[in-house]
């Protein structure tokens, strides 16, 4: 990735752009060029075949993309959310089985990829956090994206790390769920109603104001922008919310598994 990255960023200059001037020819933000170019986020093949054209670069930039090796290739789907994740106005994120990649701290990430069957190389697990920790940028920009969350309860108690990095997690969550435009909720194991057995799934808005979302499966993963089944989602989503505790509820409860009152 770092070689396209750095393509990129040659030829850019070599046209005499800036990233923001680079970022709003090619429709992203100016965020994903700057990502691309240093090497922390793949070049997508759309948007390779867009900067070749502008650049008249015959190709190179989506050559480049076709032959980068395995390792720095994250599935496409990913990239596809991660992309829109990235530029999203809104996120509302309900999570069943881990803490949302957004608020794990880096122990946790290593963790989980670390779990995964078939087994992860040390090398992908590397790739894999580095790529999770650097989306939580967006958490911290000048004006982040409005942000719900809300987790069931058994996913606090599943301790995948050491009983310190597992209190690390608590206290992180603690911190972030204080964090301008973050709302974080539980959804509590003696509820006795639960709108969406069904599975962990996201909601997201994008920058024109359109809706999309994605689900996970032991089978992969899917973004899905048909408008009923996001209508679903979202019903499913705002019952979520009006069940699980309140963010000021919720506080108390970290508070509590803290050991802090």
């Amino acid at each position: 990735m770092k070689l396209v990255g750095q393509l990129v960023a040659l030829f850019r200059v070599e046209a005499g752009l800036t990233q923001a001037q680079l970022a709003e020819i090619a429709g992203v933000q100016e965020d994903t060029i700057a990502s691309i170019e240093q090497g922390r986020r793949s070049l997508l093949p759309d948007l390779a075949a867009i900067l070749d054209k502008h650049f008249k670069t015959k190709g190179v930039l989506a050559t480049a993309v076709d032959n980068l090796p395995d390792l720095d290739l994250i599935p496409l789907w990913a990239e596809q959310y991660i992309t829109m994740e990235n530029e999203a106005l809104t996120l509302s994120w309900y999570d069943n089985q881990v803490i949302p990649g957004l608020l794990q701290t880096k122990a946790y990430a290593e963790a989980v990829f670390s779990n995964k069957i078939p087994v992860y190389s040390p090398e992908e697990i590397e790739t894999q956090t580095a790529t999770r920790l650097q989306r939580q940028e967006i958490l911290h920009r000048s004006k982040p994206p409005t942000l719900s969350m809300v987790i069931w309860e058994p996913v606090l108690m599943m301790k995948l790390t050491s009983d310190e990095d597992h209190r690390e997690q608590l206290r992180h969550l603690y911190e972030m769920a204080q964090l301008p435009g973050v709302c974080l909720q539980v959804l509590p194991l003696d509820s006795r109603v639960h709108a969406s057995l069904a599975g962990p799934f996201t909601l997201l808005e994008t920058p024109d104001h359109q809706y999309a979302a994605y689900t996970e499966t032991q089978r992969g993963s899917q973004l899905i922008s048909d408008p009923n089944e996001i209508s679903i989602l979202a019903q499913k989503y705002a019952m979520l919310r009006a069940q699980a505790l309140t963010p000021l509820e919720t506080l108390r409860l970290l508070a509590r598994l803290l050991g802090e009152t």
